[in-house]
């Protein structure tokens, strides 16, 4: 448990079928991520299709979530890290990914994908990822493949 805007926030891991979706929905809003919000039965599908959801409140309200997705055993794919702006630099979102990590401990491969904000490049450096240019001395390759018009955040 940590404090967060005055009031304590609690974390554990859930299942993605028990979420409520009104939560989820306002949390994906308050961070502007609008091409989850705009497709609702895909958000809920996606949290249910999930390998690990981590989650925080404050009272009974979602204030931030972070997911895996993963075989178990050589990769982990850290997805949709998302703190309310309201807590955003609390401590919340380092102790969710920490909580999701320390399950995958035993995986070589861990892997994410978010926009090039500078807070972002940091945040993830200081929980030991590196940008692909930066890892193995250049030799690593990522690619993406999005088949949808929208940007990642629209």
């Amino acid at each position: 448990m940590t404090e967060g805007v005055g009031r304590m926030v609690t974390t554990r891991f859930v299942d993605g079928g028990d979420l409520d979706l009104e939560q989820l929905l306002d949390l994906y809003s308050s961070v502007g991520w609008g091409a989850y919000t705009k497709d609702p039965d895909r958000l809920a599908r996606a949290m249910r299709g999930s390998s690990l959801i981590a989650v925080a409140h404050s009272g009974g309200d979602l204030i931030g979530l972070a997911r895996v997705i993963s075989d178990g055993a050589t990769v982990c794919y850290l997805q949709d890290v998302l703190i309310h702006p309201d807590y955003q630099r609390t401590g919340v979102g380092r102790g969710l990914v920490t909580m999701l990590l320390d399950r995958y401990d035993d995986v070589r491969q861990k892997v994410l994908l978010t926009d090039d904000e500078p807070g972002q490049k940091a945040f993830y450096e200081s929980l030991g990822f590196a940008g692909v240019a930066e890892a193995h001395d250049g030799s690593v390759r990522a690619f993406v493949r999005f088949d949808s018009p929208v940007g990642l955040l629209d």
